[in-house]
């Protein structure tokens, strides 16, 4: 009851006094009096600190807001009416450190902030230890690259797939923040090698275009970048290393077929199909990854016919591309048809032919299957 009469009385004088600094020299005395009772308190106690804090926060200055919200963001028992309204204060100065840390913001307002308040606010929210899917969907479709970075290489947040597909997206045209997604280890190997092939094909056309007679440079650098990130992605992948040593053991005691082929891809297993076409073609395994993702089918259909694959077999190969899963029904039929027609017309010899070509190409050594 002292410590409620207190607050009380200290507050009608505040109030009653017009100057500024007065009533942010009591905030600063009513908030050394909650973070030194903090966990003491009973749920009476703290709506009576709510009720203080909140009215003291309407009339003073932004620099007085910001240091008080800094000294309540991390506590655990801060009164839930003053913490929101610090967080959803328009200045990002006040805002930021308890949309950074407050453990009192639930995820219903954490989102709502995200929808209404500005780009820094979002960036503070992308900090956060913990993000949930309906927050981390907002500040992927709302935020700005700094807060799309920030978001994508929290390793305390989780995706929806819409959020997901929406990160992929973004990171077609930005490479700060596709590596942020390639250093994600809850993101498939599948989506990450579709997102570096397409990101490769955009950087290397806009640096050809820039300086066509750096081309041939140009496209080395990004084959060597794109064999360095498959195989890190590879030696931090426990799936691959599983794959690996079961597709090779079937090779070795010879029971490496198309049937075998055709079970990994129905399987949906990325890492089994492309281990098993890299060793039946005798090609890098960042060769055949990168051809699985690519959109363009020619290379997919000329090692199936150099290896002898049905076009059932090619057929399931394909569905791996990004393509064909995108495009509508219709225009995917008709691609299919497209490549079936290409795939009959070409001949074995050729394709062998073509296949040599591309071991000779590859032959440099860099990306072994390991």
């Amino acid at each position: 009851m002292n410590l409620e009469n207190s607050l009380i009385d200290q507050l009608e004088l505040a109030l009653a006094n017009p100057e500024l600094s007065k009533r942010a020299e009591l905030l600063r005395h009513v908030a050394d009096l909650f973070v030194f009772g903090s966990s003491k308190f009973t749920d009476a106690q703290i709506d009576l600190f709510d009720e203080v804090m909140s009215t003291l926060l309407k009339h003073i200055e932004c620099t007085a807001r910001a240091a008080f919200g800094s000294r309540l963001s991390r506590l655990p028992d801060a009164p839930r009416r003053t913490i929101r309204m610090l967080a959803f204060d328009d200045a990002p100065e006040v805002a930021a450190p308890v949309l950074e840390h407050s453990p009192r913001l639930d995820e219903a307002s954490l989102a709502e902030n995200a929808r209404t308040k500005s780009q820094d606010h979002l960036l503070a929210i992308a900090g956060r230890i913990r993000l949930t899917e309906p927050v981390t969907d907002v500040l992927v479709e709302r935020g700005n690259n700094a807060v799309a970075v920030r978001t994508a290489s929290n390793g305390g947040a989780s995706f929806s797939a819409q959020g997901m597909s929406g990160l992929i997206r973004r990171a077609r045209d930005n490479g700060a923040l596709a590596m942020c997604i390639w250093a994600r280890p809850d993101i498939p190997r599948e989506t990450l090698l579709k997102l570096f092939v397409h990101a490769s094909e955009m950087v290397r056309r806009k640096l050809e275009s820039a300086d066509p007679r750096q081309a041939a440079l140009v496209r080395s650098a990004i084959a060597e970048g794109s064999d360095e990130l498959q195989s890190m992605a590879r030696a931090g992948s426990s799936e691959h290393a599983r794959a690996l040593a079961e597709v090779r053991s079937l090779h070795t005691d010879g029971q490496l077929d198309e049937a075998r082929v055709l079970g990994f891809v129905g399987a949906r297993s990325f890492d089994k199909t492309a281990v098993a076409l890299s060793l039946m073609t005798d090609l890098p395994i960042g060769a055949i990854e990168r051809a699985l993702v690519r959109s363009e089918p020619e290379q997919i259909l000329i090692l199936a016919k150099a290896i002898g694959l049905s076009w059932d077999t090619t057929k399931a190969l394909l569905t791996f591309q990004p393509g064909l899963a995108q495009e509508p029904k219709e225009r995917s039929k008709e691609r299919l048809e497209e490549c079936f027609a290409s795939f009959l017309r070409l001949k074995p010899s050729t394709a062998k032919a073509a296949l040599q070509f591309f071991r000779l190409r590859e032959r440099a050594g860099r990306d072994p299957v390991h």
